[in-house]
């Protein structure tokens, strides 16, 4: 099972806080860093100092790190246009040597959109405008070097296209997508994504929706086996109970009700549970870190869980 750091900057974090994070991360051995797409705080008003851009924090830290991976848990659909976002990733891929990974979903938080003035059309149409979305990036990343590309799509039209910059990656960067819808989510991931991603989910409900998602692949002739399974879930560990109760505290979330729905408890609560979704197939977890100023929490896990997993 391969560990990654998973964290949330628009509940308020710096640029350099998010870079103690990443490098923390990094020398702590840890696959990759990740980090959310949101312009808004979720629960409050302030949320100072304010909220960073995802793909301007990666296009740093792919210079202020140097051997982690780094991507986003889930960069919205509805915030870019498919053309310059084929080529930020692409950019920030070149940037960092080749360690970037496009996690991408349809955007669903209303308020952020109306906060900061960017449309927010149906659930049906962002789904509609995601699937062109993957078909203009991976196109543009697809076509070889001194072609052209064309894209005639509803949303997205694309002429003569010199399909420039090319990603280190061949043949792109890793595209993850994820989420627990039925028939849409699992018909895009079985055509376009490299990991299918749940966040939050039981084991139970994971198990169903890999399976869903495998079916979709066999419909369409694809191996599921070419896919990476992989969820994300709220991190809270301690040495003992008082630790565990003092970490959960600080995120104003219940012991008991993150071990339900996190992974949570000491180290050999957490190896146990990693180990409930391991059986349902899931070979990646991002940890979600929310107090980015307790570093001592990244090291504990590296120290205690990752050897063991």
């Amino acid at each position: 099972m391969e560990l990654r750091i998973f964290t949330e900057p628009q509940q308020g974090a710096t640029y350099d806080e998010i870079l103690a994070v990443a490098r923390c991360a990094e020398d702590a051995g840890y696959g990759a860093f990740f980090r959310s797409d949101h312009y808004l705080k979720m629960g409050g008003v302030s949320g100072e100092p304010g909220p960073t851009d995802a793909w301007t924090t990666l296009a740093g830290l792919a210079r202020d790190t140097s051997r982690i991976r780094l991507g986003t848990l889930m960069t919205a659909a509805t915030f870019r246009l498919p053309g310059p976002l084929a080529i930020t990733v692409a950019q920030v891929d070149q940037m960092s040597g080749g360690r970037v990974e496009l996690g991408i979903g349809t955007g669903w938080f209303a308020e952020e959109h109306t906060a900061y003035g960017i449309p927010f059309p149906s659930l049906a149409e962002r789904f509609d405008r995601l699937e062109e979305q993957l078909a203009v990036i991976t196109g543009l990343w697809r076509t070889p070097r001194g072609e052209t590309y064309d894209h005639p799509g509803r949303y997205y039209p694309v002429t003569d296209s010199p399909a420039l910059p090319k990603p280190v990656q061949d043949p792109h960067p890793p595209i993850l997508l994820g989420g627990m819808g039925k028939r849409r989510t699992p018909q895009l991931a079985a055509r376009y994504a490299d990991e299918f991603n749940l966040p939050f989910a039981s084991v139970a409900d994971s198990a169903a929706q890999f399976d869903r998602v495998r079916a979709a692949c066999a419909e369409i002739g694809r191996d599921p086996a070419q896919l990476c399974w992989s969820n994300a879930l709220v991190l809270c560990c301690g040495r003992d109970d008082a630790e565990v109760a003092r970490r959960a505290a600080a995120i104003g979330r219940e012991p008991e009700e993150l071990r339900a729905n996190g992974l949570a408890g000491t180290p050999g609560e957490i190896i146990e549970k990693i180990g409930e979704y391991a059986a349902v197939g899931a070979q990646r977890l991002y940890l979600q870190v929310l107090d980015l100023a307790d570093l001592d929490h990244i090291e504990l896990v590296a120290a205690e869980v990752l050897p063991k997993v």
